[in-house]
């Protein structure tokens, strides 16, 4: 980008900033790299938008009202605006609202799909999920790279032998992937070497990507595309609106559509001796928009495009900003390197080339310093807390994914197989990562914003060591150790405040964990999800104590209430199946728990859901899920070793890897463990890994100590936040040195108690950001995930405490504060 450029850039950057506290709010404090997922819209667009809601009427437009008539003309004035934001001409080209950019792709595939023999699709391989989705409804469908398209741009039909249908070639104009941006000529060189004769080709373009930072100009209506669809709210951030553009020498498309909505026909006869009906013939979104339009969110519309032109002035300033940006943050992604030399980040986005072209996009993955991928739900955990606003995973691009990575299907459908679901913390499978992390600029978009991205990359995922150490802190395998259980804590009911088991009481410890551990939670009323602190922080206010002598469930909110709302409530101890819901109501349908199927028994009481519900502000319900069951009423643990806990093993970034070897995603147990002895996996309740959780003061010291360094945090992180079971310690001030933080990690098997129990160490912890929710007063901080995340990372993934699990047993043993805890650091 050239000098002057670059001070037109800067002196639009300042403008920007200089409003942009005021006019975006809901960004102060934090860095918005994510326009390409939901743009947040500016303070005087909704001003604007509630003036002219609270100055007139606006009526459904199918009557003669006066409110109905105002309506009518503002849709029309809008609907003409629109046209002439993408410089088209209304002779040429029609619009009809929908939605969004995919009800525009499926209102061209409906009309298609009823035509006589079907049609033929094709789409590039970038294509959103939503232009994916069309080639089940076609007869024929084909996925075309570049080459592929542009031999079909030279007359090569990708359909031989079954041109005697319509044919659609749908493509991203860019990519939401990568910010890649494909020729808009395709549209003119398709539909011009196609033969006519035979049947027409149709040209459908994706701009909802394209549009958001970039004019788009349809001024020569032979090289447009035949429908063009967009999402308006991802421009302007509001309304929730989209468009259809259709080429009127297209139209005759929908001629076949049968369907017809309200407002669509000027006539319908509907009785026993005729059906009959004549469509509005003047306009084509007449027949098209089906029912009432959105009539306010249209005429927000004229808003938005008031709104966006007095802040960022026309969208080809807004396309130079955004293409500076991009510059900016590629080459300082590019530039951060690790102490041996090797790039933090790898970047599928093409370099920026004014030439080529691209949008304002960079998607990347992070690899640490001995090539190992950082996982990506890592990334977006810190990123969260550190009030950055990215977009991690597929972003429903499929194609651009397989292609970016080197996805083959059949990896694809391994990893499937193998657990991976979109959403899922599991991104890293059989040593590829099944996603990218993708920063998306937009007309708000600062310099400091990339800046402040570039600089948190470098601060947390550039390791200048060489090598790296395998762990924050060398762990002394002693023979002995001086340790006890410091406390034991119980969580009734998942994601609420703990019980601590008080001194001097024995308590029972069962196959799936301590007595009353997790049997509850709190689901919502509406999908059956269990609710959990990481969406609801409330709900540390939660404070359960169990009463056996009166046996309840005594629950306390220690957080502000609404008028005539209880403080607590006592829920029976008691099974009695007249407490639940009967397995042909509500009750029984499955529920969902750390992203598994469950079946939960939920309270018929009206006055224990409603407390949970009025506490919290969320329609919910108490369910319970007791020990034992089948199917979906049984869980299994999911805890393993990690790779820098394995006993002998070299660390995991020395491992050597054969080529073409599958690295399992389960590192193997000790060769005696109770699972393999067994053949059965650990049964447990409602937690989210192992049967039980431990940590140890030591490492919690530790942890502490690193926080104060850094002057991160003000106070101590308490050992609360990790929502241990079992919480270790020395046994005594003066045996402080006997054990060394984080000397769990190596832990094999833990002997406690007078009786010698054993118990069987599962694996390290793996954290999310949970642990910064205080659990005395709900309140979120950025400690201690931010510095875990750099003292505690290994294999991209954030640990801390130690899963276990009673083993050996021939009846169950107890635990009780106080008892001598006797650590193993081998096989017994």
């Amino acid at each position: 980008m050239d000098k002057s450029n670059n001070a037109m850039t800067s002196g639009y950057n300042a403008k920007v900033e200089a409003f942009r506290d005021e006019e975006y709010p809901m960004l102060k404090g934090s860095v918005y790299l994510d326009h390409a997922g939901t743009t947040p819209y500016p303070k005087s667009l909704m001003d604007s938008f509630v003036r002219d809601m609270t100055s007139n009427l606006y009526g459904n437009p199918h009557s003669g009202s006066s409110s109905s008539q105002l309506s009518t003309s503002r849709i029309e004035d809008i609907r003409l605006r629109v046209l002439q934001f993408f410089n088209a001409d209304p002779a040429d080209f029609d619009v009809v609202f929908v939605a969004n950019a995919t009800a525009g792709i499926k209102l061209v595939v409906d009309a298609l799909r009823a035509a006589p023999d079907g049609f033929n699709y094709a789409y590039h391989q970038a294509s959103h999920t939503s232009l994916v989705g069309v080639r089940e409804e076609a007869r024929n469908s084909l996925c075309l790279d570049d080459r592929q398209v542009e031999e079909w741009a030279t007359g090569q039909t990708p359909f031989e032998g079954h041109e005697d249908r319509p044919t659609l070639f749908a493509y991203p104009a860019q990519s939401n992937m990568d910010g890649s941006r494909l020729p808009l000529r395709w549209s003119d060189t398709i539909r011009c070497n196609t033969d006519v004769s035979r049947n027409r080709t149709y040209t459908l373009l994706d701009a909802a990507a394209y549009v958001c930072s970039s004019p788009l100009d349809l001024s020569s209506v032979e090289r447009a595309p035949d429908f063009i669809v967009l999402s308006f709210y991802k421009i302007f951030g509001f309304p929730d609106l989209g468009a259809l553009l259709v080429r009127r020498q297209a139209e005759e498309v929908f001629n076949t559509m049968k369907y017809f909505g309200g407002g669509t026909v000027d006539m319908v006869v509907v009785c026993v001796k005729e059906q009959w009906h004549a469509p509005k013939s003047q306009f084509l979104h007449e027949r098209l928009e089906h029912g009432t339009l959105p009539i306010h969110n249209i005429i927000a519309l004229d808003a938005a495009m008031d709104v966006q032109k007095q802040l960022f002035g026309t969208m080809k300033e807004v396309s130079q900003h955004t293409a500076f940006l991009q510059q900016r943050l590629d080459r300082g992604l590019r530039s951060i390197r690790h102490g041996n030399g090797e790039p933090v980040c790898t970047i599928y986005s093409p370099e920026p080339n004014p030439q080529a072209g691209s949008g304002p996009v960079v998607s990347f993955n992070i690899r640490n310093n001995q090539n190992a991928w950082v996982s990506l739900a890592e990334v977006e955990k810190l990123a969260t807390l550190k009030g950055f606003h990215i977009r991690t995973g597929g972003v429903c691009n499929p194609g651009g994914i397989a292609s970016a990575l080197g996805l083959e299907p059949w990896e694809m459908r391994q990893n499937f197989s193998s657990g991976f679901r979109c959403g899922t913390d599991n991104d890293i499978m059989a040593g590829k990562p099944t996603g990218v992390i993708r920063a998306s600029l937009g007309s708000m978009s600062t310099i400091s914003d990339v800046d402040a991205f570039v600089d948190f990359i470098t601060e947390f995922y550039q390791d200048l060591t060489l090598p790296p150490p395998l762990t924050s802190h060398t762990t002394q395998k002693s023979s002995r150790a001086d340790l006890c259980v410091h406390s034991i804590s119980i969580y009734p009911i998942k994601s609420c405040g703990h019980f601590q088991v008080p001194p001097g009481v024995d308590w029972e410890v069962r196959p799936e964990g301590l007595a009353w551990d997790r049997e509850w939670c709190l689901v919502h009323q509406g999908t059956g999800q269990a609710l959990s602190q990481k969406r609801y922080p409330k709900m540390a206010l939660v404070r359960p104590t169990l009463d056996f002598d009166r046996g309840e469930l005594r629950v306390r909110y220690a957080g502000e209430l609404p008028p005539h709302q209880p403080r607590e409530i006592s829920i029976p101890l008691s099974k009695n199946p007249s407490l639940f819901r009967q397995p042909t109501t509500l009750g029984s349908r499955s529920s969902r728990v750390c992203g598994e199927e469950i079946l939960a028994q939920t309270y018929v009481s009206n006055e224990v859901n409603d407390f949970f519900s009025g506490a919290l502000g969320v329609p919910c319900m108490l369910a319970r899920f007791p020990p034992g069951g089948q199917g979906k009423s049984m869980r299994h643990s999911k805890a393993h070793l990690q790779k820098h806990q394995l006993p002998s093993a070299t660390p995991s970034h020395q491992t050597p890897r054969l080529p073409g070897s599958f690295p399992g995603d389960r590192p193997p147990s000790p060769p005696d463990s109770d699972t393999e002895r067994s053949g059965q996996e650990r049964r447990i309740l409602l937690s989210n890994e192992s049967p039980i959780l431990a940590i140890t003061l030591p490492s919690l010291d530790a942890l502490n100590e690193e926080i104060r360094r850094t002057g991160n945090h003000k106070g101590e992180i308490s050992p609360d936040v990790f929502r241990a079971n079992v919480v270790i310690a020395p046994a005594s001030q003066g045996s402080q040195g006997s054990i060394e933080p984080y000397a769990e990690d190596s832990w094999l098997h833990l002997k406690i108690g007078d009786g010698g129990h054993r118990f069987e160490m599962l694996g390290s912890c793996r954290r999310c950001h949970m642990v910064c929710i205080n659990q005395d007063t709900a309140e979120k901080s950025q400690e201690p995930f931010v510095t875990l995340s750099k003292t505690r990372r290994f294999d991209g993934k954030v640990f801390f405490g130690v899963h276990m699990a009673v083993t050996g047993q021939s009846q169950l043993p107890t635990l009780r504060v106080g008892d001598v805890v006797v650590p193993s650091w081998t096989l017994v």
